[in-house]
């Protein structure tokens, strides 16, 4: 069984909106990696559109910057799995549905997934942390104070999830980079 990772970027003061972050190689070469690593990605519908908006084009375009473009090529290639009770057609490349029970969704998808699952939905990821499904974090802390939300777990959890840190890695751009598991 393969390990669902939850992976975003958020500021210091916990915003997840994507126009927040540093978008850079070394940010897109970070997020390469993780998705080199694992054998799918996981979305909710939201993040799903918002993904397939754009990054398919940026495939194609061969004049894109070289890290936007490596991430875009790889995230073509990569089965993307989306959980939506509103959308049932993804015509995305390699993009599949999970229908049905949540819970039971996401573990067959973990079970079959060997290489472990790229999480990337501030939304999805609080219903999966209260069905405790999160085994890791792999989160990217931008060095700036929004203001603003969505935050992460915005939502609310039903308790405290202890963490037990893996690594912190400082980046040129002064991201810090976290990687925690959950403490069981």
């Amino acid at each position: 069984m393969g390990a669902l990772i939850f992976s975003l970027n958020l500021t210091l003061d916990g915003c997840v909106d994507h126009q927040e972050g540093i978008a850079d190689d070394e940010t897109h070469a970070f997020f390469t990696r993780l998705m080199d690593e694992a054998g799918a990605m996981l979305w909710g519908r939201v993040t799903y559109e918002m993904m397939e908006s754009y990054w398919p084009a940026v495939a194609r375009d061969e004049q894109a910057p070289p890290a936007e473009r490596d991430w875009a090529v790889k995230l073509e290639a990569k089965p993307k799995y989306v959980v939506s009770s509103t959308r049932r057609d993804f015509p995305w490349t390699n993009s599949h549905h999970i229908a049905g029970d949540l819970r039971d969704g996401v573990q067959r998808l973990k079970d079959a997934t060997p290489a472990g699952v790229l999480l990337g939905s501030g939304r999805l990821a609080t219903e999966l942390d209260r069905l405790d499904l999160i085994d890791e974090y792999q989160m990217l802390v931008h060095p700036r104070i929004a203001g603003h939300g969505p935050t992460l777990h915005q939502g609310g959890l039903p308790g405290t999830r202890r963490l037990e840190l893996l690594s912190a890695e400082p980046l040129r751009n002064g991201v810090v980079a976290l990687h925690y598991r959950r403490a069981r």
